[in-house]
């Protein structure tokens, strides 16, 4: 029996549809979408991945949604050293954004590539939190990480955690569910991002002993059909004053 019913449910409530909302949205009949979800009719392959594509369901979950359907997954999954192309640009972008800090995460926020300059952000971290795989989000707000050096940890705190947040509510992923449990039982001050900023900066002690400042942009790859790209973004860290751009530019 198709086990694509509660799937299909549970990703239409996640995006506040009714029936009738998704069968307008689909161009189906919200008699057939009733009888989908409640098992009483098999979609074809098409009709699952076009019901994904209007629910925006990540590729991962595209795929369990077909195999929970009883079709094949459709949507490779290759690790990043066998998609060429793909690692090339990364290490491209990291490279030249150079000689500011960027990274490139997965859909977990474990590094999977890093710039020359990361060590400007993380140095003093204890050596268990920088053991492969890295976790960029535990990194940042654990006590034995970055923590310590942010001096404004309860606003980036806040703002690193409503993300997650997001994530967790957009993507209906366990181990981002597990992470931010994890990130929410540590350590740390309340805080919310001062109503006249135009961005959360992150302001970080220096090894010198002075204050960086810095914004950051992430970057992912709109038009991926693969899992593994499809989950990668680029966070790039960029002066957000001038003191930060020719300390930066002096190292």
């Amino acid at each position: 029996m198709s086990q694509i019913g509660p799937l299909l449910k549970t990703w239409r409530t996640k995006r506040r549809l009714s029936q009738l909302d998704l069968a307008l949205e689909a161009g189906v009949s919200t008699r057939h979408l009733s009888f989908v979800e409640t098992g009483r009719s098999r979609p074809s392959e098409q009709m699952v991945v076009h019901l994904a594509e209007q629910l925006d369901v990540p590729l991962r979950e595209r795929n369990r949604m077909l195999l929970a359907a009883g079709y094949a997954p459709i949507y490779s999954q290759r690790p990043l050293n066998e998609l060429g192309p793909v690692k090339d640009a990364l290490d491209q972008l990291l490279k030249s954004h150079e000689p500011f800090p960027a990274i490139v995460v997965d859909r977990a926020w474990n590094v999977v590539a890093a710039n020359a300059a990361i060590p400007m952000l993380t140095a003093g971290a204890a050596p268990h939190l920088l053991e492969p795989p890295i976790n960029a989000l535990r990194l940042s707000l654990h006590p034995d990480g970055m923590a310590p050096r942010i001096v404004n940890l309860g606003e980036w705190r806040a703002h690193l955690l409503r993300d997650l947040e997001a994530q967790v509510a957009a993507s209906n992923d366990d181990e981002l569910t597990q992470l931010l449990e994890e990130l929410q039982a540590l350590p740390g001050p309340e805080g919310e991002p001062a109503p006249h900023e135009v961005f959360v900066p992150l302001r970080i002690t220096s090894p010198g002993g002075g204050e960086l400042r810095f914004l950051s942009t992430r970057t992912t790859f709109a038009t991926a059909v693969d899992v593994t790209v499809s989950e990668l973004a680029i966070e790039s860290f960029f002066p957000a004053d001038a003191e930060t751009a020719a300390y930066v530019a002096s190292r």
